[in-house]
């Protein structure tokens, strides 16, 4: 139910308690530093507004009348609740400052939140100033964006080529993926590059439908081959980039990978990268997050700003 227009605001009941505590409108100016000429104003003005006489003036000084004291007690009452809330809010924004709740795709929360997060703290510390505490859950980008519109993530950080719809976003880092083989696979020597078509039919290991890099891949394929191509479907479906690296270095089939999560046996030979004509795999990899376009204050905007210094993004 909506408040009358009769209700005063809290500042006029704190008046209202103070003189009834103090005994007089002058000590009453004095504990909420106020002249009594402004505390006289403030009670004749609640008095109007409530249509309720609270105070008796005379020679002697001012009393408050029976109906004020009994709006001075239950005022008492409303300011120690609004006190409670006003602390409440004031742990919210310390905790929103210090804590934040982070969900991220399997790349990034493997491959670069670690790196971002030890130069977060390094920082910090050289500032002298604490380091927000991160708790990181990883998983796909599919329920990184559920996280985040459900509200059991403060920030999200996705790889699907596609901004979300009714979140915000920023790019934060650039990736690319590649098709990758172990050494011993017909593909490792090959001369020419894979077409676009031969990849769309070949069986791939693969993530799991929602996983970034997979709908990173379909969506650069259509984008080769028209909206009504179909990829082949997969020679395994796995749910994380590490189980996918093991299944290719057994030989299950090749596999599309960000290079982030295969540079190191790229360098030493491990596995093998497989040239692709006519497909852009590179990629953009964003925060979103729920609210205005500026990322929300605290925790959540210094640790952007943090990623965004690292990375130039």
């Amino acid at each position: 139910m909506a408040l009358s227009a009769r209700m005063p605001e809290l500042s006029a009941f704190e008046v209202l308690v103070a003189i009834a505590k103090t005994g007089s409108l002058g000590a009453a100016g004095r504990e909420l530093r106020l002249t009594q000429q402004a505390v006289s104003a403030r009670l004749a003005s609640m008095e109007a507004q409530t249509g309720v006489r609270l105070a008796v003036r005379s020679t002697r000084g001012s009393q408050l009348t029976a109906a004020g004291a009994a709006v001075a007690e239950w005022a008492d009452k409303l300011i120690c609740v609004a006190e409670q809330v006003d602390t409440a809010l004031s742990c919210l924004r310390t905790e929103s400052r210090g804590r934040i709740k982070v969900v991220a795709s399997l790349t990034i929360a493997e491959q670069l939140m670690p790196r971002w997060l030890v130069s977060l703290r390094a920082a910090a510390s050289r500032q002298g100033t604490p380091a927000p505490e991160v708790i990181l859950t990883a998983t796909n980008s599919d329920r990184a964006i559920t996280a985040v519109r459900g509200g059991d993530a403060d920030l999200g950080f996705i790889e699907r080529p596609m901004v979300p719809a009714g979140l915000r976003s920023r790019i934060v880092a650039h990736d690319e993926l590649v098709l990758i083989v172990p050494p011993g696979h017909k593909w490792a020597h090959r001369s020419r590059p894979i077409s676009p078509s031969e990849l769309a039919h070949t069986p791939l290991v693969s993530r799991e439908p929602g996983s970034g890099t997979r709908d990173s891949l379909t969506t650069a394929l259509h984008r080769a081959l028209g909206e009504a191509m179909t990829p082949a479907p997969p020679a395994l479906e796995l749910s994380s980039a590490a189980a996918v690296r093991a299944a290719v270095l057994a030989g299950a089939g090749p596999a599309v990978m960000s290079t982030l999560a295969v540079r190191d046996d790229l360098a030493i030979g491990r596995l093998r990268a497989v040239a692709v004509s006519d497909v852009n795999l590179r990629r953009d990899l964003r925060a979103i997050w729920v609210g205005a376009r500026t990322p929300p204050p605290g925790a959540v905007r210094n640790l952007l700003a943090h990623i965004a210094t690292a990375t130039g993004a």
